[in-house]
């Protein structure tokens, strides 16, 4: 599981890193910069959502502060 929530938040990490590019080359002339953000929107929400759901199905277990 913390290899999949690793490789997870690099994709939201590139995804936006890929948006600023776009942002920066296109200058608002194509939609390739709100394709990037709205990847990592769907990217942060299913994280959120197989977290959520393998804590429901007990597949990870809060250990709270040590």
């Amino acid at each position: 599981m913390k290899i999949l929530v690793a490789i997870a938040f690099i994709l939201i990490i590139g995804s936006l890193g890929s948006a600023l590019f776009f942002l920066m080359r296109d200058k608002g002339k194509s939609n390739r910069t709100v394709h990037a953000l709205a990847m990592r929107v769907g990217l942060s929400i299913t994280l959120f959502l197989v977290l959520l759901g393998s804590y429901k199905m007990g597949w990870i277990a809060p250990t709270g502060i040590r």
